[in-house]
């Protein structure tokens, strides 16, 4: 599993989402950080805190080649 720092354009403040290998949020913060820095630490603490396995199944979609375009 990854942490993450995201910001929106309506809220700029930093939030921390935990994601497994396939992409799937595992869980996103409701507080606002100051910092991506600060983001990124807490959301470390916390995904330790879980001490969660990821057995999910990454995704490949991003190999699959343009092959099928072309016989159109």
């Amino acid at each position: 599993m990854q942490v993450l720092a995201f910001a929106t354009p309506l809220h700029p403040d930093w939030r921390w989402r935990i994601v497994n290998f396939a992409g799937e949020t595992v869980e996103e913060s409701s507080q606002r950080f100051p910092s991506i820095a600060t983001a990124v630490t807490e959301g470390t603490r916390r995904m330790n805190e879980l001490n969660a396995a990821d057995l999910s199944q990454r995704s490949y979609t991003f190999l699959r080649g343009t092959s099928h375009f072309r016989n159109r």
